[in-house]
């Protein structure tokens, strides 16, 4: 596809594969490949061939560590950047390396932050609350509605050495923890309609574009982050 439609390109494959894809740039077009057991419906027509036994390693190629701030993510067969503290994350069936720019600004937005307790809404493969102990924010809590994602982050929590409390939540009807900070990496809808059942007193969101800037019910926006026409805000709850 040409390179200006690149935005809207991956936020549909993000949606369509949350555990996550490749893309690359060939000459003027970006290139994105998803490996998956069931191609959808829609996407049937499009280039589908069959891939060799060694997709795993291929899939682990595009995959590599990054620094934030203090911080270094990165998968586990990297090796962390010295004096960084390090985060090694697997994402396994969830979505959440610490390359996605979203990923990157509620990161970003975590390391500014008084440490206390926090809650990461929709955590994915938890590299966000994870962060957020190694940064010495406690107690932590980890929620998502998607199985894969609590095994993930619980096994990711694990390798890190980091107490995390995680629930399989389904964060738009049920109770959420109470939490001095919370962050929602997710998609503009959800966090509009999230907002008024969080009760934290600061609030970062993230998961659309920097052309975007929601209205949430109960909170004062603050400060805005934006990254590769990405963007993360920070809020305020309204006394």
């Amino acid at each position: 596809m040409p390179l200006g439609a690149a935005e809207s390109a991956r936020a549909d494959w993000l949606e369509r594969f949350p555990a996550g894809f490749e893309e690359r740039e060939v000459d003027d077009a970006l290139e994105l490949a998803a490996y998956v057991e069931d191609v959808p419906e829609e996407l049937r027509d499009a280039a589908v061939e069959d891939v060799p036994g060694d997709w795993l390693d291929r899939w682990r190629a595009f995959h590599h560590g990054v620094a934030v701030g203090p911080l270094w993510i990165g998968p586990p067969w990297e090796h962390s950047a010295p004096r960084l503290l390090p985060v090694v994350i697997d994402p396994g069936r969830a979505f959440g390396t610490g390359a996605h720019a979203t990923t990157r600004l509620c990161l970003a937005w975590l390391s500014d932050l008084e440490p206390g307790s926090l809650v990461d809404i929709g955590c994915g493969s938890g590299v966000v609350a994870i962060a957020a102990a190694r940064l010495g924010f406690a107690p932590v809590f980890a929620v998502d509605d998607d199985p894969a994602a609590v095994e993930a982050t619980e096994r990711n929590a694990r390798a890190n050495d980091v107490g995390i409390d995680v629930a399989r939540v389904d964060a738009l009807h049920e109770p959420l923890p109470s939490a001095a900070v919370a962050i929602a990496n997710i998609a503009l809808d959800v966090v509009v309609a999230l907002a008024p059942r969080v009760t934290s007193r600061t609030l970062v969101t993230s998961g659309y574009y920097d052309n975007d800037l929601p209205t949430l019910d109960g909170y004062d926006h603050v400060d805005r982050r934006t990254a590769a026409g990405w963007a993360a805000d920070r809020w305020q709850r309204r006394e």
